[in-house]
């Protein structure tokens, strides 16, 4: 499977499936925790599934990456692809997924000064018999030899994922902005 491919199937099994923990150590200089909205997210997850691909994942206190309300997470994809090839790759991929899907649904919006692009997006999954409903915003970031991705995700799990698309009007553009507006730390790949 192309990288890329294999990227965009990492990122979907992940925010829809769960994981099983890896490792909890920073491998990418952004050991956090990340603060949004108010929120605090602590490093609870790591991989490095490929030489070019990193993945760390944030939960608040008392929440898990198998099973989360909101998780703040950072990929970083060090094989040159750009900014646009990697929402680009995301945006294929959910096109794909709404024959089967009917909830997806997404936006994109261009930074051209600075070259980063924000993609919000929304999914749903039912396979595993509990109803997830899934909203994600994420930044991507060029760096030197590739792409980070900054994203926050929200989840609703059966009679709360309908209550998460019902008030997701009245907080999704400002969580938007306020991803937009973090101070992200620089990326280092050892």
């Amino acid at each position: 499977m192309h990288m890329i491919g294999r990227f965009v199937a990492a990122v979907v099994l992940v925010c829809l499936s769960g994981s099983v923990v890896v490792a909890q150590e920073d491998a990418v200089g952004a050991p956090g925790p990340f603060v949004l909205e108010g929120e605090s997210f602590e490093l609870a997850w790591t991989s490095h599934p490929t030489e070019t691909f990193y993945k760390q994942e944030y939960v608040p206190e008392g929440q898990t990456v198998e099973a989360y309300s909101q998780m703040f997470m950072v990929d970083v994809l060090t094989n040159g692809i750009s900014v646009q090839d990697a929402a680009g790759t995301m945006v294929d991929g959910l096109k794909q997924r709404q024959a089967s899907d009917p909830v997806v649904n997404f936006a994109m919006i261009e930074n051209e000064a600075t070259g980063e692009i924000i993609l919000d997006f929304v999914l749903s999954d039912s396979s595993s018999g509990t109803v997830i409903v899934e909203w994600n915003a994420y930044r991507y970031v060029p760096i030197e030899d590739g792409v980070a991705m900054f994203g926050i995700s929200r989840r609703g799990y059966d009679d709360g994922a309908s209550e998460l698309l019902k008030g997701m009007k009245g907080w999704r553009m400002g969580t938007i902005e306020a991803l937009a507006g973090l101070d992200l730390p620089a990326v280092v790949v050892e």
